[in-house]
C-alpha cells in the first residue's frame, strides 16, 4: 500500500531544508525532491528511515543512493522538459522517477533482473511512463541514442567511450570514475562530434558498474 502521510511530507520539506544547506541550489531538483516519495522506494521496515540524508541497502547487495548524490547528479545534468535521458542502474527506480517529474523521457537499463521487475513495477503502480531495460548497461542503448543526457548510478573504472559517443551534440553524461573505494564526479558535456569537455565535481562513494565496460564480478 503506498501511503504518503502528513509526517512523512514534513520529513521531505526538513530533507529538501538540509539538501539546500549542503549547497544544492536548483529550485526544480529541490522540488522533484519533495514531490517524490523516497519511502515508497524504500525497504517497507525501514521506511522511518527514508528521509535520513544516506545511502541505504536494498535488494540484490546494491543501494538507494544518498539524497544529496542524487540532488547533486541531477542538478548536473540540468534537466530540461523533454529531454530524452539514459540512465544506466535502475536500482529502486527513485532517480529514475526524479528525472521524469523533472519532465524528462527516461530510459533507465538494469543489469539485476530482480530490481528491474521490481523497479518496473513500481513505476507502473505510480502512473511514470518511464521505459525500463533489463540487459548491459555499461554499453548503454545505441540503439535508441543519441540522448540529450545520460546518468551513471554506479562507479565506473573509467569514461566509457561508447557512452559519451551516445550523446547529442550539446548533451551531458554525468558519471562516478574512480577506484571501488572513492569516485569524482564527472561531467561531460558533448560540444561536437570529437570535441568533449570534462569538470569534476566532488568525491562520491557508489557500488560498482558492472558488464563489459565496469568492473569484473
Amino acid at each position: 500500500m503506498l501511503t504518503d502521510t502528513y509526517k512523512l511530507q514534513g520529513k521531505r520539506k526538513q530533507l529538501v531544508q538540509e539538501l539546500k544547506n549542503l549547497g544544492i541550489t536548483s529550485q526544480k531538483v529541490l522540488s522533484a525532491i519533495e514531490q517524490v516519495p523516497r519511502h515508497f522506494f524504500f525497504p517497507e521496515d525501514f521506511i522511518d528511515k527514508a528521509y535520513d540524508n544516506i545511502a541505504f541497502p536494498i535488494e540484490e547487495g546494491q543501494t538507494i543512493s544518498q539524497p544529496y548524490t542524487v540532488a547533486a547528479q541531477t542538478q548536473l545534468l540540468d534537466i530540461q522538459k523533454g529531454d530524452k535521458v539514459l540512465e544506466i542502474g535502475t536500482g529502486s527506480g527513485y532517480q529514475a522517477a526524479i528525472l521524469k517529474v523533472l519532465g524528462a523521457d527516461v530510459y533507465s537499463i538494469e543489469t539485476i533482473e530482480t530490481l528491474h521487475l521490481n523497479a518496473k513495477a513500481l513505476f507502473k503502480k505510480l502512473g511514470l511512463s518511464i521505459a525500463t531495460i533489463l540487459g548491459d548497461g555499461s554499453k548503454g542503448l545505441p540503439e535508441l541514442a543519441p540522448f540529450d543526457k545520460i546518468i551513471l548510478t554506479a562507479a565506473a573504472p573509467k569514461l566509457v567511450e561508447s557512452l559519451t559517443k551516445q550523446l547529442k551534440i550539446g548533451g551531458k553524461l554525468v558519471a562516478p570514475v574512480g577506484n571501488l573505494d572513492v569516485q569524482k564526479m564527472i561531467l561531460v558535456e558533448r560540444h561536437g562530434d570529437n570535441e568533449y569537455n570534462k569538470t569534476s565535481h566532488g568525491k562520491f562513494n557508489f557500488v560498482p558498474l558492472t558488464g563489459t565496460h565496469g568492473w569484473p564480478l
